[in-house]
């Protein structure tokens, strides 16, 4: 009788290495690398773009970064588990991103500027070190076309923020170092503004910069401004040496914390208040609302009034919709942590006097210049209401310049009608000069001040201003 030999029952051992073992090996294997790898990617561009507009994250610098880290580090995180455990190429180096992006970015969102300035000077060369490997690590261990197509590209975006980064944080240190402040900086309330103030006489003459600008840019002004009475420059919240505030600067916010500068500055009024472009709108606001301390004004090609058709329409400081364009304009300065700003900045103010061209262009390089810049537009209706509550000047000194190139017929309505707030006005069409020429060009500068001391000499023998 022939026996049929009994096939032994496969040991634990030989079982892990047989068939079902490539089974399960080829199940786990199913995914194609590359859709991993740009799904992960998208994931986290995703994730940073959801986290930025999450309510528990507030609308600050600090935060927002720490959010957008926070969700790049999702991506990365979901490249290194996915390749691991459904393809046949692990990517474990993508969790080394994933930690170093995930912890920055908590901290920045717990603990906000103070980590800030810790991290300012280690996140250039640490993000610098840490691509040069993740690049040796995908070109060992990655083989797909998604390499070269999607990889590759983001490790060279860090790259160049790395060393934009690097740029900026060396360039703001010069700077510091060769612009120091003049004059003093002065809290008016959770935050503090720079206000410098030269000359002697009465009355004081205040400038006030247009949109995005700072004192410097009144470095012809100022100084002829002062050979003949006392004259007064500052910066508003986040610019120049500002520092930048946590409410909304409309007009009215503007004119109560210069108000305060004022007084706690020790510069007691009569003032004569000069203001160009978006500035206009500011010094009208504060003529409103502190009239009997204005005894002049000079509105130099100011940006025009509009009075709210239905007044209260205005969305108010701090509502969402504000919000989430507050959170947009955070984002958008974060560009100017990688320098971008610095390159650009070479290309202003170059009509200026030296010293006021480059503090001006080391103010335009400024991350925290940029946010309070947007925001400044963001408000822009609500300061032109605002400034439209000045209905009458009555018979004080009222000079008004308007630039003639760019000018047209309703700005020039415009600028007529703001020269009949007063019964006591000159209205000045410059034909020559451009908006910004006003202020930064020798030439037209020196038309304005000659304006501005006109006032200041209708105030002094209470005799009007003449055409």
């Amino acid at each position: 009788m022939a026996i049929t030999p009994v096939s032994p029952l496969p040991s634990p051992a030989s079982e892990g290495n047989g068939p079902g073992r490539r089974a399960r090996q080829d199940a786990g294997a199913r995914w194609r690398i590359g859709p991993v790898v740009a799904s992960s990617l998208a994931a986290g561009l995703l994730a940073a773009l959801l986290l930025v507009a999450a309510p528990f994250i507030r609308a600050r610098e600090s935060e927002v970064t720490g959010a957008v880290l926070c969700g790049f580090a999702l991506g990365w995180a979901m490249l290194a588990i996915l390749s691991v455990r459904f393809t046949g190429q692990p990517q474990r180096w993508a969790a080394a991103p994933a930690v170093f992006m995930g912890v920055a970015g908590l901290l920045l969102v717990l603990f906000g500027a103070p980590v800030d300035r810790v991290l300012t000077w280690v996140w250039p060369p640490a993000l610098l070190a840490l691509v040069v490997w993740m690049f040796l690590q995908a070109r060992t261990h990655l083989h797909s076309r998604s390499k070269a197509w999607l990889v590759y590209p983001v490790l060279a975006m860090l790259v160049f923020a790395s060393i934009g980064g690097g740029y900026q944080i060396l360039g703001a240190a010069a700077d510091a170092k060769a612009y120091p402040m003049p004059g003093q900086l002065i809290d008016v309330g959770g935050h503090s503004l720079h206000l410098s103030c030269t000359g002697s006489g009465s009355p004081t003459v205040v400038l006030q910069p247009g949109a995005g600008e700072m004192s410097s840019n009144h470095g012809w002004i100022a100084p002829a401004v002062a050979r003949n009475t006392r004259v007064c420059v500052y910066d508003r919240a986040g610019r120049g040496w500002s520092e930048p505030a946590s409410t909304a600067q409309d007009a009215t916010q503007i004119a109560t914390d210069l108000h305060t500068l004022l007084q706690r500055g020790n510069v007691p009024g009569p003032y004569v208040l000069a203001g160009h472009s978006f500035g206009g709108l500011y010094v009208l606001t504060f003529a409103a609302m502190y009239s009997g301390e204005v005894a002049g004004m000079v509105l130099i090609d100011s940006t025009d009034p509009a009075p709210a058709d239905k007044p209260g329409t205005t969305p108010p400081a701090g509502a969402g919709s504000y919000d989430i364009l507050g959170r947009a304009s955070t984002l958008i300065a974060t560009s100017a942590r990688l320098g971008l700003g610095r390159l650009y900045a070479p290309f202003e103010a170059a009509s200026l006097p030296q010293q006021s061209r480059e503090e001006v262009r080391a103010n335009i390089a400024s991350p925290i210049n940029l946010r309070s810049t947007i925001d400044e537009y963001l408000q822009a209706n609500t300061s032109m209401e605002e400034a439209a509550s000045l209905r009458d000047f009555a018979d004080k000194p009222l000079a008004v310049l308007t630039a003639g190139i760019g000018n047209d017929t309703r700005h020039q309505a415009s600028q007529k009608a703001l020269a009949n707030l007063s019964t006591n006005s000159a209205h000045k069409t410059i034909d020559w000069a451009s908006h910004e020429a006003l202020v930064a060009d020798q030439d037209a500068a020196a038309i304005t001040t000659r304006s501005i001391l006109d006032v200041v000499a209708s105030v002094r023998n209470a005799k009007p201003l003449a055409e």
